[in-house]
């Protein structure tokens, strides 16, 4: 079975969202209002493409994430994760071809993120260094074995938080970012 084939499966019984809670239900706010964002998990040749967020950004500097940003009006999941992709790492839409809309993931900062899962042609990134150090990619074998995944704990806001981790070379992928990809490995 090839990773795509495995990853579609895995994806087919993905059911419901997952959030920055599942670890942490006790820390849920009782209620908010989420704004709506989109990323694109890019597969190409095989690998994820992942960003490492520029160093000086407010929100989540030197984080790795996954091409994406806010809905603007008007616009799809699929638009805004396409014009986020090409406006952070220079990735063409006409190279991407969207495959799947993946279930919504809540974050502690308070958006609910549609992650796209789209096949991406061979392209070379072009960082904006306004909004990204470093695109890169990590091999799609690696994110797809749950037992890549471990749970850590740090202290976030005054209370210990859990999180996932799915490190890879001198890469920390942690937070929102790993529960998308652990869940799209077949893990609850």
């Amino acid at each position: 079975m090839t990773e795509i084939s495995r990853l579609a499966e895995a994806c087919a019984r993905l059911g419901e969202g997952s959030s920055d809670y599942d670890l942490n239900p006790a820390l849920r706010p009782a209620e908010r209002a989420l704004r709506p964002a989109a990323v694109l998990v890019g597969i190409c040749e095989g690998r994820v493409i992942l960003t490492k967020r520029a160093s000086h950004l407010k929100h989540h500097p030197g984080q790795i994430a996954f091409p994406g940003g806010k809905l603007e009006a008007g616009e799809t999941p699929e638009d805004a994760a396409l014009r986020e992709a090409q406006e952070e790492i220079g990735l063409e839409p006409s190279h991407v071809t969207p495959l799947l809309r993946l279930p919504a993931h809540e974050t502690v900062t308070g958006f609910s993120m549609t992650p796209i899962l789209a096949r991406v042609a061979p392209s070379d990134f072009r960082c904006d260094p306004s909004e990204v150090d470093e695109a890169f990619t990590v091999p799609l074998a690696h994110l797809l074995n749950p037992q890549n995944y471990t749970v850590q704990r740090r202290q976030w806001r005054g209370t210990m938080r859990a999180y996932y981790a799915v490190p890879w070379g001198p890469y920390y992928i942690w937070g929102a970012t790993a529960r998308i990809l652990r869940q799209m490995a077949g893990a609850k």
